[in-house]
């Protein structure tokens, strides 16, 4: 066997073990680089949601993760600029919080739930939120955009809120349900708290969409019940749906019938002629 055969023979089997080493290098130096990495990487507060839409009356919340990437545990303060007349909380494991304390290489979720002031325009607002720990801050820009309002008015088209009726009778009451927000309203139900006995109908009993600015007229036919005593009576009704509600209380005084009251002033009548005739027959003796 000469020696060139052998010498190729030695290539071949370098060639069959040198590249799965190669393989197992590459992948230890790499394992290696990415561990140290995660090792020496700095802590991070993020979000999942940057920019939230939301009408003025609702709350927007964001949900954002803080990392202590760190060998040593550390306290966190966490700080926040929201605009004038806004309230901002941050809320953690279901507590209100103003610090997280974090150990070496852990996390912590973080929800910052944030109140827009009382009539604030619909635009962007952009504020941020700061975890500050030693010389280490962490920031985080978070954006909330407001897109209107959700208001409803239950009223009367003459604002009168008050009627009379007699015992016994029926009576349409005009009410007119209003938007008076920037954003539409879907399906308006009407409702009522009369009370006992008494019974209301309205028509519609429901609106299927209100755009803003715009109103509608609803009857409510309300009947009160034979036998009820005079006087005043509230009776409240409440157009409401998803996000707004609105009840207008409605003051009815009853009045007694003209037969009822016939009726009584005869049994008083009987009543007086039989002690007078009593007295009459009685007295003599």
């Amino acid at each position: 066997m000469s020696a060139v055969y052998l010498q190729k023979k030695g290539l071949r089997r370098g060639k069959e073990w040198f590249l799965p080493l190669l393989i197992v290098l590459l992948f230890q130096f790499f394992s290696f680089a990415v561990s140290a990495q995660g090792s020496n990487a700095e802590s991070s507060l993020t979000a999942r949601l940057f920019n939230i839409e939301a009408p003025v009356n609702e709350t927007f919340r964001f949900q954002t993760t803080l990392k202590n990437n760190s060998d040593k545990t550390k306290v966190y303060d966490l700080n926040a600029e929201p605009p004038e007349g806004w309230r901002l909380v941050f809320k953690a494991r279901g507590s209100q919080v103003t610090s997280i304390n974090l150990e070496p290489n852990k996390s912590e979720s973080i929800t910052v739930e944030v109140k827009p002031a009382h009539g604030a325009k619909p635009e962007k607002y952009i504020f941020p939120i700061e975890a500050t720990s030693g010389n280490e801050t962490l920031d985080l820009e978070l954006e909330a955009v407001v897109e209107g309002a959700y208001e409803i008015e239950l009223t009367t088209p003459s604002g009168r809120l008050s009627e009379s009726i007699t015992e016994g009778k029926s009576t349409e009451i005009h009410l007119k349900v209003k938007n008076t927000g920037s954003l539409p309203l879907n399906e308006i139900s009407l409702t009522s708290n009369t009370p006992p006995k008494w019974e209301v109908s309205f028509s519609p009993s429901e609106l299927e969409e209100l755009a803003p600015g715009k109103s509608a007229d609803v009857i409510a036919t309300l009947s009160v019940p034979n036998k009820t005593l005079s006087g005043d009576y509230v009776s409240k009704f409440t157009a409401k749906n998803a996000t707004s509600t609105s009840t207008a209380t409605y003051r009815v005084t009853v009045k007694t019938s003209l037969l009822s009251g016939g009726i009584g002033i005869l049994i008083i009548l009987i009543a007086v002629g039989f002690v007078y005739i009593l007295i009459r027959k009685f007295g003599r003796r």
